[in-house]
């Protein structure tokens, strides 16, 4: 299998079905085959052997993946904010790249978006087009998001992305009707897997560009969109417009939500704005090929609605693995834990990659990939998410985990976020520096935060440095750049 088999099985089912863009103007799978198939004519006639995207959200990036694949050359979206810098190292770093960029300067020889959406609209150039790639070909390239340590490229093959998408997503399963809207940026692995998964099902797929928690509803209401997927910071700006009196979405029936850990008071919040909307937690990485487990509508209702404790935690889980993938936590002697003992998490299955351009394949011999996350599996199955491995906080000898303070803190009224990090030290090894938004008009002083973790946990567990901030840095995706806070 491979990503023009996905293409071919969208055609069969619904060619004629406007499945990308507005539904007056967007393009149905027949369009897309014929868009992508004059770029990979331009591609072969430039001799490219990297296709590299700095663009935003829209059609170019679904014409530029699927020209890339039927060219039989890896797609590279790169997160076009970035210092230039940056860019300019990873697009010289590629073997005859060719690219597509809001900043054609960035490259000699680069297409502008626009410039790639009008090459695309007339047959390209009259060059032979090499065969199907094969299923273990690179079909994706994407930075990993780098929040401990510079990023590397994740090799994504055609096998690993088609393997996600049979065994998650059911054929033509779609309504007509359906639509999701697609906030995510083109260069993360949800981006890249919204746009195959829905091909598949026949959903019509909605870009937005640029994300405003109002923008984002009146897309919602004006294109009767049915699903949608955000990262927690994007939620969290949706529920205050909720709050302001901005209406409510009535369309909405699924609404997924991943690629960082979300505050439960935000959680419980969305809750009771949509009570009529099924919410989706999805956890996975970049290495593989997207989500691994799931906690869907029902588990949420569950959850929501139990009086026992143990059954309400689950709100705080990513659910429960896939049924084509296998999660593994082992302890610090290397071996499988026990229900609730937290340690490092390890998965495998047919969509699973784990390979850098950058040193390999980091499978064991049995097949399994260390995430280089930490969490537990509690009896049921449910998989809890604890924090980066390269998190942990060693104080005096002792290991803390970062997110056991932060879920403390976050219990605080006055706290909307809250983030926990090692800083260097002579005498401990590392401190405690606890780095605090409040909420406006909230009565929080250094003192209090201390005094309350040491009440809740040990006092070895009590913050040393509390910081107010007003914002935290971030991915453009969410995720806490945790070592730009230690550089402070």
């Amino acid at each position: 299998m491979n990503l023009l088999t996905l293409l071919d099985m969208s055609l069969a089912g619904h060619g004629d079905r406007v499945l990308l863009g507005p539904s007056e103007s967007g393009l149905t799978p027949v369009d897309l085959q014929q868009r992508a198939r004059s770029g990979a004519q331009h591609l072969v006639a430039a001799n490219a052997e990297t296709v590299v995207y700095l663009g935003e959200n829209g059609l170019g990036f679904p014409i530029a993946l699927f020209a890339a694949a039927i060219a039989n050359v890896p797609f590279l979206p790169l997160n076009y904010r970035l210092a230039r810098e940056q860019l300019v190292d990873v697009v010289e770093a590629q073997n005859r790249p060719y690219v597509i960029s809001e900043d054609p300067s960035i490259a000699e020889g680069a297409h502008t978006v626009d410039e790639w959406l009008a090459l695309t609209k007339e047959p390209g150039p009259d060059v032979a087009l090499p065969g199907e790639p094969d299923t273990d070909a690179e079909a994706v390239l994407l930075l990993t998001s780098g929040t401990t340590a510079a990023p590397k490229s994740a090799v994504l093959r055609h096998r690993h992305l088609a393997a996600y998408v049979l065994d998650t997503v059911e054929f033509s399963g779609a309504a007509p009707t359906d639509a999701v809207v697609v906030s995510v940026p083109p260069y993360h692995i949800a981006a890249v897997a919204n746009l195959l998964s829905n091909l598949y099902s026949g959903r019509r797929i909605v870009y937005l560009d640029k994300f405003t928690p109002e923008g984002w509803i009146d897309t919602v209401a004006e294109q009767g969109v049915t699903h949608a997927m955000v990262v927690p910071t994007m939620l969290s700006r949706i529920v205050d417009a909720l709050e302001a009196g901005t209406d409510a979405p009535t369309t909405l029936r699924s609404l997924s939500y991943g690629g960082a850990p979300l505050a439960p008071s935000i959680l419980q919040r969305a809750l009771a704005l949509l009570p009529d909307v099924g919410f989706v937690n999805a956890y996975g990485l970049t290495e593989t090929s997207s989500s691994i487990a799931v906690l869907g509508p029902d588990d949420h209702r569950t959850a929501a609605a139990s009086d026992d404790p143990a059954v309400r935690a689950r709100l705080g889980s990513v659910g429960r693995p896939l049924p084509s993938v296998e999660i593994q936590i082992r302890n610090a002697r290397d071996e499988p834990a026990a229900p609730g003992e937290v340690g490092a998490i390890f998965v495998r299955g047919p969509q699973v990659a784990g390979e850098y351009r950058q040193g390999g394949s980091r499978m064991d011999a049995g097949g399994w990939f260390p995430t280089r996350d930490e969490g537990y599996l509690d009896a049921d199955g449910f998989l809890f998410v604890k924090g980066r491995s390269d998190d942990t906080i060693i104080r005096g000898g002792e290991n803390i985990a970062p997110a056991e303070i932060e879920d403390v803190i976050q219990q605080l009224p006055g706290v909307a976020e809250a983030v926990v990090v090692g800083i260097p030290d002579e005498e401990w090894g590392q401190r405690i520096g606890a780095f605090i938004i409040r909420r406006p008009g909230a009565d929080l002083s250094e003192d209090g935060i201390r005094e309350y973790v040491r009440s809740v946990l040990r006092s070895s567990k009590t913050p040393d440095v509390v910081t107010f901030v007003d914002e935290l840095p971030r991915t453009p995706t969410g995720k806490i750049l945790r070592r730009q806070l230690i550089a402070k």
